[in-house]
């Protein structure tokens, strides 16, 4: 069964657009290379080789693929990598650039593929300008008997990754679209990683809004959904490339790695599902938040007005004895001014009762 892997994985070998190999020196790759190996049959070669040797080893072998590893290379970087495999400019743009759209682009016998790396940044609480999502990029060229992997970003390393294919060569040997499919399936898992610890922080939120201080602030909601609606940006454009991976027969792609691409497309679908339950969630607990605003600002001012109208009555008295007129009753009487203090006591006294049985107090 493995002799009839290793058959099935000589695949025809592409052009070489004229790309002189017998010249190391034509590949000035700088120091953006992480890592460039050769894997025959699922296997690691030995040596860390130069890219062109590399490339001239497999094709003289007739099978295998070279695998390089870049970390945000420059243009002037990436020009030997582009001679060597006859890469389009179009897609190079992009890999250079960054800050691209998750999508799959088919460009002669290459294929170009760009992924949003997610990373959940930790801390100890929440603030109205917490950073939750940090985004990257990995792009992928995958050709017949080469993988190119370009990553933008402080995170999202694909060493440990590496190893771990190398730990099962059989998978290794069914040739680029394993590694493609690979780091598909790390990327969507980080996405149900991060999506589960925005979670706690959405729990966090509702239950601090919820509770009897409802101290959960409008600013650390909206930070919420900011945040969210980056991790969006990252997942959601992704289902359209997934799915074709999944359903359609791409020619880059080996056709055993077809029903893998399915199960990938699955955790993305739940990943988006996930996100959009959130969004909705944090939209409730925002409008729950404005109304508990809304009735707490009711029942200050029923306390505002409770107390005006308790010391409406002294005021209301007060006036009216403050007048200076001549003949007013009472004026001159001995007991004058300890009844008017009786009366305004009670008046007040029964109106604050009152206040305070109807729940204004």
């Amino acid at each position: 069964m493995i002799s009839n892997l290793r058959k099935a994985v000589r695949l025809p070998q592409p052009r070489t657009r004229g790309v002189d190999l017998s010249h190391p020196a034509r590949s000035p790759l700088g120091t953006a290379v992480v890592n460039c190996a050769v894997y025959i049959d699922g296997v690691r070669q030995d040596g860390n080789q130069p890219a062109d040797v590399a490339l001239r080893q497999v094709r003289r072998s007739g099978s295998g693929f070279v695998w390089i590893g870049l970390h945000e290379p420059s243009e002037r970087e990436f020009a030997g990598i582009v001679e060597l495999f006859g890469l389009h400019p179009l897609a190079v743009e992009d890999a250079v650039q960054a800050h691209q759209r998750p999508k799959l682009e088919h460009y002669d016998d290459s294929l170009f593929t760009v992924f949003k790396t997610v990373r959940y940044v930790e801390h100890d609480r929440l603030t109205d300008t917490s950073e939750v999502v940090e985004t990257g990029e990995i792009m992928l060229f995958t050709g017949a008997d080469f993988v190119i992997t370009v990553r933008h970003g402080g995170h999202g390393s694909l060493g440990p990754l590496r190893e771990a294919l190398e730990s099962t060569p059989e998978q290794l040997a069914i040739g680029p679209s394993a590694v493609l499919h690979a780091i598909a399936d790390l990327v969507v898992d980080d996405y149900l990683d991060v999506t589960a610890a925005v979670q706690v922080d959405i729990d966090d939120v509702e239950s601090e809004v919820f509770s009897e201080r409802g101290s959960g602030g409008a600013g650390r909601i909206y930070q919420l959904k900011r945040e969210l609606l980056e991790l969006k940006r990252a997942v959601a454009p992704l289902d359209g490339p997934m799915r074709e991976l999944a359903t359609r027969p791409v020619r880059q792609v080996d056709s055993r790695i077809t029903a893998y691409f399915r199960d990938v497309a699955d955790h993305l679908d739940r990943v988006t599902e996930q996100i959009t339950a959130f969004d909705e969630l944090l939209n409730s607990i925002l409008q729950a938040h404005l109304a508990q605003v809304a009735v707490a600002q009711n029942e200050d001012m029923r306390r505002i007005s409770a107390w005006v109208a308790i010391l409406a009555v002294p005021t209301m008295v007060c006036g009216v004895y403050g007048m200076n007129f001549r003949y007013m009753p009472e004026k001159n009487w001995t007991f004058g001014y300890p009844l008017v203090m009786v009366l305004i006591v009670v008046a007040c006294w029964v109106i604050h009762r009152g206040f305070k049985r109807n729940g204004w107090l």
